[in-house]
């Protein structure tokens, strides 16, 4: 199974995501073989989409959480109300949440803490910088990060891991890496995950720059479990693109 992650981060309103909701549906009618696929609009837009999505085959993400279950915290929202807004998903430290709004190893540390209580699957993103990849020093900065995220974290063998590998440089910038280098940090990340003894279910995907023309040479690779798209996935055309190219490959591979 591949899975295609769409997080639309800050770009569409409420009507626009309902719209775009039902488009997504469209694309993927009259198919038998389809990828996984996730959708992750604005926490404004997510009761609607959740109605657009009720009985389908797409599943309802948030893009971020709050560090407490309840409370005095003004602007926050709780894993308990993603899961009373019908999230199955939850993306936890996104490069762009650690660099605009300060969100260190141990903010991303207690959001997993709360996640593994609950039934939402995490969607942990890990990356280096270009400096990091320049200095020689990426893969160990990816192992740091791995290390922190699930310091304490209990995830039992029901339990399912969703790791997003987002290199930095590659995000939103045109400029993706190459299916080699994200297969070999892939290894890398496993290699890691087996180190610190985690028990779920993982899948590790690849984001940064996805788009419908790159997305086949990534999931292609056995040792990449699918793509966490960001700007490629308000693109109706690009979006449904690339979950062709999810559905073609696994009827190739027969996954």
């Amino acid at each position: 199974m591949k899975t295609i992650i769409g997080n639309w981060k800050m770009h569409l309103g409420i009507r626009e995501s309902i719209a775009h909701a039902r488009g997504v549906l469209r694309s993927v009618m009259g198919h038998e073989v389809l990828p996984e696929i996730v959708i992750c609009p604005s926490f404004t837009a997510l009761s609607e989409v959740r109605k657009v999505l009720v009985r389908t085959r797409v599943a309802l993400g948030a893009q971020t959480m709050g560090t407490e279950r309840f409370g005095a915290f003004t602007g926050d929202v709780s894993v308990a109300q993603l899961d009373d807004a019908g999230c199955g998903f939850v993306i936890i430290g996104h490069s762009e949440r650690r660099a605009m709004n300060g969100e260190s190893d141990a903010v991303v540390n207690a959001k997993m803490k709360l996640i593994a209580q609950t039934s939402l699957v995490p969607i942990l993103c890990v990356g280096e910088s270009k400096e990091s990849r320049v200095a020689g020093k990426a893969e160990e900065f990816v192992a740091q990060q791995l290390g922190a995220a699930l310091r304490g974290v209990t995830l039992t063998k029901a339990s399912r891991l969703v790791v997003a590998y987002e290199p930095i440089w590659a995000i939103d910038t045109g400029v993706s890496a190459t299916p080699a280098d994200a297969v070999a940090m892939h290894g890398v990340i496993r290699e890691a995950l087996r180190t610190i003894g985690v028990g779920a279910a993982v899948q590790v995907l690849y984001g940064g720059s996805v788009d419908g023309a790159n997305a086949y040479s990534f999931l292609r690779e056995p040792g990449i479990d699918g793509v966490l798209v960001g700007g490629a996935s308000v693109k109706i055309h690009e979006f449904e693109a690339i979950v062709n190219a999810g559905r073609d490959v696994m009827i190739a591979q027969n996954v």
